[in-house]
């Protein structure tokens, strides 16, 4: 047996055990075998702090001094050991980790060892400056988890040894099985229910009174092993026959052809058939015909079940799928092409059609690099390529793509140019090859045989040999080995559509997704050895505006971009999953883009921008690489000169504050008190002297609807200007003020209202078609684009005083009751499902997560309840942290909106804002408003969840960051008239953040009016921010009469 068949039969063991649930035997033949890694096995070792058992499955796949990633592995692991024991206060343990574990580090830095070393001297290693932040054990296993996968996967020692190869359920009971039914056809006087009780030997139909099937069939030792059922009778495919019929060759034959062998020309009925058969007769020396039973099929039912170890569960979760949108790129030219780094996860390459690259860091926004298209050397270049140039310079990134390594990667460009760059990390790249001319230039090898373009190109190899499908626009597949000897697969692609192909990540399984010329789309999965269609995906309504794009994630799912959405199939199943619309925005046939981990999505929008869309890992991911590039930035990069190379020593070398943080940095809070200062548009309203209560943009960002105390709505919308693809809210347009002609307004009903205790609320729908809205009265549903009254439910008492749709289901709604009770109410069947209790105040704030499955609510009580939004169960609680002589009130409104990870949450108060981690309700952030200064009237996140933008009751609006830290302040003379009375005689009530646009918001204000607010042009961002708590002088926010902060920063400091 070769090396190959061996290593897939360790697998094939692997499965087994897995599902006969022997763990233990499973996870010895990974460590001993070598050959995969368990990640998630791993963690839990991390996880449960089982350090030997860690360090024992390590070294069955590398050693200490390996190289610098196995050595780095290893050190964290030691430190968190040496860390736990000094956080015990078991300095014993901790001196044996040191002197035993870490002192063989010492050779690499000596200054390391001698500062984990001083830490024994402390009472609390937390005074060391940089591990102030440590937690917990838990807490900082968890975070070390994501750091050692990264290590890992970046490890070329364990390259293809982390995932388990793709294998259908109990693959070596099928193998069993045919081999079963092999020997049955060979038997002389075959029997219909053949009695198969061992595997010790080949089976035999014997008479019942042969000698051996008598010794077999009273074996005890035999038969205990389970009864295979199912054997395929001899006649199920007709009589037996000496010769195998002639089959057309399979992928894995056409493919196992050696370079200089004659190939037909031609296609064939498979993915590998040929004109001639005998062309793709190999030696007895290819093993794959050994496992080719002569009878083609074994029914399922013929099979034992089983497990299956490669294929994860199909049940879908948010956490499993990024579906959160986390961050938004503004890029200023249409994304054309995306491809995540292969192994920094977080690195970002965008081509536009204006033929501009980029690189982008998306955990932090920053643009590492952008270049704009440039022939390197013209004078080089073809007079074809000039001349194209010279008639339209007009350039588009056709495809942009790093190598599998991440060390290069290249541009394709509309005018037949492609450019190579090295990467060196960051944004330090240089050019590696430019071909200038790809239709003229050198060739290696030339694939001649499609009649129309090519439309995309899909590199592959099996078993060591490399070969490629190509598509053209005329809705033909082929596909060519490297030989100039023509293609081995012509073929029509479904509905002769333009298409691509594209392998899962596990390279096992092949898809194809295009759209046709009458814009009827399609994906499918592909048989490989027979060359037909295995499964065609349905999910698509209507016709498409352009040709689609798909990639796949996890060996798990698919994702196509379509009808201004991204829809989503499990790739088992032929039904759609779930469609994501990412909050509005996309345009018809949206670009996409996994990372390898599929942990995260880039996804093009509209107005040149790429939305990054999240799971919970993806979240964890991208707010440990923004952590660490905040340290990184105030540490700057250290190289040391040895032996001629460079070595970066932050690889094994401990993040340090450089010097330099002892020098005094004064920043200056931003205050703008003049008009000239800032762009603001102020938006008439139809009653003046109505205070606006209420105010939210529209999910699509082109209107605003305000509430007034008269239970009356406003809509404004602004039109579609020249120079944009869609309407958009702006200062530099004023938006037109919706009426209808029949004079109809949204009005609430005032039905058993109480004016002096009315609390009005509304919620709009994800589509913007409807908001339900209440002002004390009955809940009224609204038609957004007639005005008309859809229903009205929920007289009074008691009386709803906060509303929230459900995120999945806009026919639920979570609605707070003045009697402290919340219902959750379904309008379609009108009927209240269940009342949460809990509160003893009116219930003021609601907020879903669908990520983490809760509904939190919050109370004039000031208490805040997590429920659990599937089984409506209360989960955690806890009361805000009230300064002292500020007792809540019936009457104190309070707040609060979710981050955009959807694990915290923003809560408002009048004497304060607070930030929440949902499942532990730990106040991780707060700021608090001086006794002596004005409350706070509302306050809400910007759309990307960087800044948070509060009101307070003397006219001022305050811009803080993540952290609330003050960043910016906006004082009443900057955004009022110049009459002054005016300025002291009204105050803002509501803020709203723009949904795509995060440096966008507007206030409504006790005069009825609404004000929108922008930076200037110039600045485009609402001031600076302050520089992190590191012990650097600030200006001091309470000097100012403002307020105080208490900030607990959640991060992993490492040596």
């Amino acid at each position: 047996m070769t090396f190959s068949l061996s290593k897939d039969l360790i697998f094939l063991i692997m499965q087994l055990l897995d599902e006969e649930n022997f763990q233990e035997a499973r996870h010895k033949l990974e460590q001993e075998s070598g050959l995969y890694f368990n990640m998630k096995y791993f963690e839990e070792l991390v996880l449960d702090g089982k350090w030997d058992e860690v360090e024992r499955y390590l070294l069955g796949f590398t050693k200490i001094d390996d190289n610098r990633y196995s050595m780095k592995v290893f050190f964290e692991i030691r430190k968190q050991k040496y860390l736990e024991a000094l956080d015990k206060q078991d300095r014993a343990t901790a001196v044996d980790i040191l002197v035993k574990d870490l002192k063989m580090f010492a050779g690499f830095n000596e200054e390391l060892f001698k500062e984990i070393t001083q830490l024994l001297t402390l009472n609390n290693f937390r005074e060391n400056a940089q591990l102030a932040s440590y937690r917990d054990a838990k807490t900082a296993r968890t975070i070390m988890v994501m750091e050692l996968k990264k290590l890992i996967e970046a490890n070329p020692l364990f390259r293809d040894k982390t995932q388990f190869p793709h294998l259908r359920h109990s693959r070596l009971r099928i193998l069993i099985n045919q081999s079963f039914n092999w020997q049955h056809s060979l038997c002389p006087n075959p029997r219909q229910n053949p009695d198969i009780s061992t595997l010790f030997v080949d089976h035999s139909c014997k008479n019942s009174n042969d000698s051996l099937a008598q010794l077999t069939g009273n074996s005890q030792l035999m038969g205990s092993v389970p009864k295979v059922v199912g054997i395929l009778p001899v006649d199920a495919n007709g009589p037996f026959q000496q010769q195998p019929a002639l089959v057309h060759p399979p992928l894995s034959t056409w493919i196992s052809i050696p370079p200089n062998y004659p190939a037909a020309s031609g296609g064939g009925n498979g993915f590998g058939g040929l004109t001639n058969p005998a062309s793709s007769v190999r030696g007895p020396g290819d093993s794959d015909d050994l496992f080719k039973t002569r009878l083609t099929e074994v029914p399922e039912t013929g099979m034992l079940q089983g497990i299956n170890l490669g294929q994860s569960s199909t049940a879908f979760s948010a956490a499993d799928f990024p579906k959160t949108v986390a961050r938004t790129l503004n890029l200023g030219s249409v994304p054309t092409s995306m491809d995540f780094h292969p192994v920094q996860h977080t690195l970002l390459l965008v081509g536009t059609n204006v033929g501009d690259i980029s690189l982008w860091e998306v955990s932090s926004r920053e643009k590492l690099l952008s270049r704009s298209f440039q022939v390197w050397d013209i004078g080089a270049s073809s007079m074809m390529l000039k001349a194209t140039l010279i008639k339209d310079p007009c350039v588009s990134v056709k495809r942009i793509i790093w190598s599998p390594e991440g060390a290069v990667f290249g541009v394709a460009y509309s005018k037949h140019i492609i450019q190579l760059y090295d990467y060196f990390g960051r944004n330090e790249i240089h050019q590696h090859l430019e071909v200038w001319n790809a239709i003229t230039g050198s060739k290696l090898y030339t694939f001649e045989g499609h009649d129309a373009p090519v439309h995309s190109v899909c590199p592959h190899n099996k078993q060591n040999v490399h070969f490629i499908f190509s598509t053209s626009v005329n809705g033909k597949i082929k596909a060519w080995l490297y030989d100039n000897l023509g293609c081995r697969v012509d073929y029509d692609a479904p509905g002769h559509s333009c298409t691509t192909m594209a392998y899962s990540a596990d390279g096992k399984r092949l898809f194809s997704c295009g759209t046709s010329k009458d814009g009827e789309s399609n994906v499918v999965e592909w048989n490989e050895n027979d060359g037909v269609i295995k499964r065609n995906y349905i999910g698509f309504q209507k016709q498409s505006s352009g040709v689609v794009q798909f990639d796949t994630s996890k060996n798990k799912y698919l994702a196509v971009g379509d009808d201004y959405a991204i829809k989503v199939w499990d790739m088992d199943k032929a039904n759609i999953l779930t469609t994501i619309d990412a909050e509005g925005g996309l345009p018809a046939s949206p670009c996409i883009r996994f990372n390898k981990e599929g942990s995260l999505l880039a996804v093009s929008a509209n107005d040149c921008r790429v939305k990054i869309l999240a799971t919970m890992d993806g979240l964890r991911l991208m707010l440990t690489i923004e952590s660490h590039s905040i340290i990184a930035s105030r540490n700057g990069p250290k190289t040391e000169k040895k032996s001629g190379s460079t070595r970066n020593l932050e690889e094994v070398k401990p993040t340090r504050l450089p010097e330099e943080v002892n020098t005094t940095r004064i920043w200056n809070l931003t205050q703008i008190s003049e008009t000239s200062q800032l762009r603001t548009l102020r938006l008439t309203a139809l009653m003046k002297t109505d205070k606006i209560s209420r105010l939210t943009y529209t999910y699509s960002g082109n209107a605003i609807l305000a509430l007034g105390s008269s239970a009356i709505h406003q809509l404004w919308r602004w039109s579609q200007d020249d120079r944009s693809s869609r309407a958009k809210a702006t200062t530099n347009v004023t938006p037109q003020l919706m009426q209808q002609t029949s004079g109809i307004l949204m009005t609430n009903d005032l039905t058993g209202a109480k004016p002096d205790y009315t609390l009005p609320c509304f919620a709009l729908s994800k589509n913007d078609s409807y908001v339900m809205s209440t002002s004390g009265g009955k809940i009224s549903l609204f038609n957004m684009m007639t005005f008309k009254t859809m229903t009205t439910f929920m007289s009074p008492p008691p009386v709803a005083t906060s509303l929230a749709f459900h995120p999945e289901d806009n026919n639920v709604i979570a609605v707070g009751m003045d009697d402290s009770t919340i219902q959750i109410y379904n309008v379609r069947i009108n009927e209240v499902k269940i009342k949460l209790k809990g509160h003893s105040k009116r219930v003021t704030g609601l907020a879903f997560s669908y990520l983490l499955h809760t509904l939190v609510s919050l109370g004039a009580d000031a208490q805040l309840i997590v429920w659990n939004s599937e089984k409506w169960e209360r989960e955690n609680s806890c009361f805000l942290r009230i300064p002292a002589g500020r007792m809540p009130t019936a009457m104190v409104e309070t707040q609060l909106q979710y981050h955009k990870d959807l694990m915290h949450i923003l809560v408002i108060h009048e004497s304060q804002l607070a930030i929440y981690e949902t499942s532990k309700l730990e106040c991780e952030k707060q700021w608090i408003v001086e006794e002596s200064a004005a409350p706070i009237s509302h306050a809400t996140f910007s759309c990307d969840s960087q800044l948070v933008y509060a009101s307070f009751m003397d006219g001022t609006v305050r811009i803080f960051t993540s952290n609330l830290q003050l960043q910016c302040q906006i004082n009443p003379n900057a955004y009022f008239p110049a009459d002054v009375s005016s300025c002291s005689a009204s105050h803002p009530l509501v803020v709203a953040a723009h949904p795509q646009e995060p440096n966008q918001f507007a206030i409504g204000l006790t005069d009825g009016a609404v004000i929108i607010f922008e930076p200037l042009k110039s600045e485009d961002k609402w001031g600076v921010p302050p520089p992190v708590d590191n012990g650097l002088h600030t200006t001091n926010e309470g000097s100012l009469g403002i307020g105080s902060k208490r900030w607990v920063q959640e991060a992993n400091v490492s040596f």
